[in-house]
């Protein structure tokens, strides 16, 4: 891994890591704070995905995450959303092709290719930092809006390799949300059965999750209709599935948002990662 950045921060250290990826097929860049305590031994992490038009750098510099996790004892990764470069597709939407990966392996050209967030975050990253940063196999996952849906599905495949799942505003139900169909579409193909192990709600109806859940979603988000938290709500209830969706009065889609209950979400995540594995 080559070192792009590094600064002290709160105690820990705030890292910028370029790399190539075996997935993507190109360079691929990622963020890393490693808190105080990891000077002396492994420490938790808690991956953080981001949303559409966002890089490593978005949450890094603005989501408010490293002094919880200085506090706490916890490390944060902070990826990249897609495979970027002159050589990538790309789309003139910002809701397609760099910038939107959506964290899943795309099966159609001209995404094919490149687009394989999903085995790059589950595998090649996960394996990558785990061999080269101080931290221990306790791992939870959070993000925001695609990458709330990316935290959440990634999760609900994955119960082996993470302890704790939390999302803000995620896009909750995307094969029934215009969030989602159009991308799942060009990456997967038409055939929607193919899309239902990228649906947090079908995930949770049909596998549930081993612990509970905390979901923070605005009242005054302006792209609720196409997020469909209230599916992923009923969901739960139906399934009877632990945790909580909490819906914040008067905040909107943007790091303010995140920045609010940044803390509540790593301290949320730090005490289910401090419990011994069952």
């Amino acid at each position: 891994m080559e070192i792009v950045s590094e600064n002290r921060c709160f105690g820990g250290v705030q890292t910028v890591y370029k790399h190539a990826s075996k997935s993507c097929g190109v360079d691929m860049t990622f963020a890393a704070y490693l808190p105080p305590q990891a000077e002396d031994g492994p420490v938790p992490v808690l991956w953080y995905l981001s949303g559409l038009t966002c890089t490593h750098e978005n949450a890094m510099t603005k989501g408010g995450f490293q002094e919880h996790a200085a506090r706490n004892g916890v490390a944060v990764i902070f990826p990249d959303t897609s495979p970027r470069g002159g050589g990538v597709a790309d789309d003139q939407a910002y809701d397609l092709g760099q910038g939107a990966g959506f964290y899943v392996n795309a099966t159609r050209d001209p995404w094919k290719p490149h687009f394989q967030m999903y085995d790059y975050i589950v595998s090649e990253l996960r394996g990558l930092v785990q061999d080269n940063l101080p931290i221990s196999d306790r791992h939870g996952i959070t993000g925001h809006s695609m990458g709330g849906h990316g935290a959440l599905t990634i999760a609900l495949r994955n119960p082996d390799l993470f302890d704790s799942v939390s999302a803000f505003a995620p896009i909750a139900n995307p094969t029934r949300s215009d969030w989602g169909r159009k991308q799942l579409s060009a990456y997967l193909g038409d055939d929607e059965t193919a899309w239902s192990c990228h649906d947090a709600t079908i995930l949770l109806q049909e596998h549930g999750w081993k612990g509970d859940i905390l979901v923070d979603q605005g009242s005054a988000d302006q792209f609720l209709d196409l997020l469909r938290p209230e599916a992923l709500a009923e969901a739960m209830t139906k399934r009877r599935q632990p945790g909580i969706v909490r819906i914040q009065k008067g905040y909107d889609h943007s790091y303010y948002f995140i920045n609010t209950f940044a803390c509540d979400h790593i301290e949320w995540h730090a005490e289910r990662l401090s419990k011994t594995r069952h």
